[in-house]
């Protein structure tokens, strides 16, 4: 329990109409939750404004509402709280009533389109083999210490976040890292914490849908950058034309990474295989079970990372070869009675594709044919769908057009969009087949040896959703039964 005098100290400039001499025992974002001594905080969502509820609060002797608009007639037996933000407000509230977790891990956020999950995971990884408790939150799983928790998004809502990164402190957690995802920066639920260094991977066309342009994805990442204080640092991905964008208005100490140029931290790919790949950081040669070039960026972001921790260096460079792949990440499955590899990947964007098969065609060579199985999920950024199939056509021998997560909408209408990207050539190497499991059997009856087969879009999920029903579904087991049974 808390008293709301010392709460709303957090605040910029609020309003208060009422007492503030009163004891807080629960906040939430969700009315539903309100009950005595409650703090309920009225955010405008997406879908759902949380002012449509304030109503609903009076006799339930809820201490007090933060909100942006007063009521028409407020309840005289609740403090009203007004601010400018409620999602920023939440943010530090959460923050407080928590007491400011993340003042007291080394907390590191990574955001960018594609290797969000694996850079954070491995970060959290590196901590572990070095010795050190540490936290994560990501899109697969969020883990405090050494226990699992349930990942329901990329990056949770503010009473989450801290309530996690809280019971994270508790455990006697060191560090902690977290995915930052374009929404979560936009609707403000990292507000109140306190990063002790950021991570920028790269920025391509994805939640097209939410953002609306290209312009405003960029902005909500760069928001991320723009929130660092003075004492901490941002590392940025020197071989991305958005790179320097993201950090041109940071007050955080600025570093680089590259495979091409000079950097801070530089890493050199020397030989990639299917099970691994061969690199130097910074000069020094080291033996990952890694492949293709978008994880030699990834490494070079948790190398450097690491070093900006103040971890040794050859305690990191020893550490690093010992780091697995992430669920669902370029993850391999090799049929030894047939000779062919299937990769599931959770490539989900027509730049997360394109990284992996070039990665598997700079592997492979003129050593078979790339058999590609790809989706896109319903009730999300249309225009990408197109641009999907095109570049899987391109880059690959032949590709099989299929489900993802249709949601609410027609798959058959998600692969006509898909379609529409194919010219006279693609659409003669392409197949499309709505059933996922059997578009996966229809590419392995097509692998001879030496071919690869991509499973992309879904990775480490182990479900379809459609209309609004999640079904089991998982890749990984479809790929390994169909194997096993050869």
């Amino acid at each position: 329990m808390k008293q709301l005098s010392h709460l709303i100290q957090c605040l910029d400039r609020p309003l208060v109409t009422g007492p503030i001499n009163r004891p807080v025992e629960h906040v939430t974002m969700d009315s539903r939750e309100c009950t005595t001594n409650s703090l309920f905080v009225a955010v405008r969502g997406t879908v759902v404004d949380g002012h449509s509820f304030i109503p609903s609060l009076s006799g339930r002797g809820i201490a007090a509402v933060v909100c942006e608009e007063l009521p028409s007639e407020p309840d005289p037996e609740i403090t009203f709280i007004q601010v400018d933000n409620t999602s920023h407000a939440l943010g530090r509230l959460a923050s407080e009533w928590y007491d400011n977790p993340s003042r007291r891990l080394k907390l590191v956020g990574v955001t960018g389109t594609n290797g969000k999950t694996t850079t954070a995971t491995l970060i959290y990884e590196m901590a572990r083999l070095l010795g050190h408790k540490a936290g994560l939150l990501s899109t697969v799983v969020n883990y405090v210490d050494t226990r699992a928790v349930e990942a329901k998004q990329t990056t949770p809502d503010a009473l989450t976040i801290n309530r996690l990164l809280h019971e994270m402190v508790e455990a006697g957690c060191e560090y902690a890292a977290m995915e930052v995802s374009s929404h979560a920066a936009h609707q403000q639920r990292i507000a109140g914490l306190t990063f002790a260094g950021g991570i920028f991977t790269n920025l391509t066309r994805d939640h097209l849908d939410y953002h609306r342009t290209f312009a405003d994805y960029l902005a909500a990442k760069k928001s991320f950058f723009d929130g660092l204080g003075d004492d901490a640092w941002a590392l940025t991905n020197a071989d991305e034309s958005h790179g320097e964008v993201m950090v041109q208005n940071t007050r955080a100490h600025r570093y680089n990474y590259s495979l091409r140029s000079m950097a801070s931290f530089m890493g050199r790919v020397i030989e990639d295989r299917l099970d691994g790949m061969l690199m130097t950081l910074n000069g020094t040669e080291i033996e990952t079970r890694f492949t293709g070039r978008f994880n030699a960026y990834n490494l070079t972001a948790v190398y450097g990372a690491s070093t900006l921790l103040g971890w040794d260096n050859m305690d990191i460079l020893v550490a690093m070869s010992r780091l697995v792949p992430v669920a669902g990440r370029f993850q391999t499955f090799h049929s030894t009675s047939r000779g062919y590899t299937a990769i599931v990947d959770y490539a989900h964007t027509p730049d997360a594709v394109v990284n992996v098969l070039q990665a598997i065609k700079e592997i492979q060579g003129s050593n078979g044919s790339i058999i590609t199985v790809v989706g896109a999920g319903g009730n999300r950024d249309k225009g990408k769908r197109p641009i999907m199939a095109a570049e899987a056509a391109r880059l690959s021998d032949r590709v099989i057009l299929t489900s993802d997560n249709p949601r609410f909408e027609d798959p058959a209408d998600i692969l006509h969009d898909m379609e529409a990207g194919l010219d006279d050539e693609g659409r003669r190497k392409t197949l499309s087949i709505i059933d996922r499991r059997e578009a996966i059997r229809t590419a392995t009856a097509l692998a001879g040896p030496g071919d690869v087969i991509l499973i992309a879009g879904k990775g480490h999920e182990d479900y379809q959703e459609i209309q609004g029903v999640k079904h089991h579904f998982d890749d990984r087991e479809i790929i390994a039964e169909i194997i096993a049974a050869e």
